[in-house]
């Protein structure tokens, strides 16, 4: 018999991100993790969180063409660096973020690696 437990995913628009974060952590919930996924024409960004070995994802969709999300900084100090590298590696711009590295948190080569066109291999 295999057990698979909900982790379930809450599609939220972006001016929500910041309250909702915010009801995450007076509710008790840890921040796990935020990652970015390239699609054609948008960003998608997924942040998880763990409260009594429980996933919640919250997900923001964003179009290329306006990439910029509220910080969660102000309920978890924590997101600074994976904030940071949203910025660094996708070119996504975090307002009121706490710690802001300006886009030079990581040293790199190439600006936003990971914003590129998918069928062209370009950016």
């Amino acid at each position: 018999m295999t057990m698979i437990e909900p982790q379930p995913v809450i599609a939220i628009d972006r001016a929500d991100l910041p309250e909702k974060a915010k009801e995450f952590f007076v509710q008790g919930y840890r921040l796990v993790q935020i990652c970015a996924t390239n699609g054609d024409s948008t960003l998608e960004v997924t942040y998880s969180f763990d409260r009594d070995y429980a996933f919640t994802n919250m997900r923001v969709i964003l179009q290329k063409d306006d990439t910029v999300l509220p910080s969660i900084t102000g309920s978890f100090l924590a997101a600074f660096t994976y904030e940071n590298e949203l910025q660094d590696l996708f070119g996504i711009k975090i307002t009121d973020l706490a710690i802001n590295y300006n886009g030079n948190f990581y040293k790199m080569a190439i600006k936003t690696p990971f914003l590129v066109n998918k069928s062209s291999g370009a950016a």
